[in-house]
């Protein structure tokens, strides 16, 4: 089964994305480790930082450190959208087993994202960058899966789920809006003295 070039570019971007954010914590955690004081590039106060992410528990969920994972995983849709505008085309197992692929990958997102905001209490830039490459290409892929019936759908919603593969870009924005929105509210009170620093309040 063929796929869309739009697909293909969601893939590309949003894999490379999500790679430059997980190697990134990859090299910061490897100048932690040879350094243990050091002060890294993305820690700017007290709740924002890689640092302190980094040496919490759930950084290391598999016992090595997460970024790994990133580093391996978000090669894979890179791949397959390149070998998607090289004219390629994958048996539905091989989408379901993608689409799979990617739900995990999703669901750690949304688990490390629930565990910045409300146990570690601490937002990480790099960790933010790989989200940024995961949200849409989950949606977008979900979208297609339900589109060509790879996720089977009653044949009713079929005109639906074509409109809705047409504006990914707006569910994605939608998302990620819903995910900011949830970051200013749960460091409001940190927002506005940092702002008042910074001078621009």
């Amino acid at each position: 089964m063929s796929a869309p070039r739009s697909l293909a570019w969601t893939l590309i971007l949003g894999g490379i994305t999500g790679w430059i954010g997980a190697f990134s914590l990859t090299l910061e955690k490897i100048h932690v480790l040879s350094d243990p004081n050091a002060v890294l590039g993305c820690d700017l106060n007290v709740f924002i930082s890689c640092k302190s992410v980094m040496l919490t528990p759930q950084a290391s969920l598999f016992g090595f450190p997460n970024p790994l994972i990133g580093v391996a995983s978000f090669m894979a849709p890179i791949i397959v959208g390149f070998a998607i505008l090289a004219g390629a085309k994958f048996a539905m197992w091989f989408w379901r087993l993608f689409w799979v692929g990617n739900l995990l990958g999703f669901i750690f997102v949304l688990w490390l994202f629930s565990q910045s905001l409300l146990v570690i209490n601490v937002l990480c830039p790099y960790c933010m960058v790989a989200w940024a490459g995961m949200i849409p290409i989950f949606i977008t892929l979900t979208l297609f899966s339900f589109r060509e019936d790879i996720l089977p759908m009653p044949v009713s919603t079929t005109p639906f789920w074509d409109s809705a593969y047409a504006k990914a870009w707006a569910w994605t924005l939608v998302f990620v809006l819903l995910i900011v929105l949830a970051i200013v509210w749960r460091f409001w009170s940190r927002w506005i003295p940092m702002f008042h620093q910074l001078g621009w309040l």
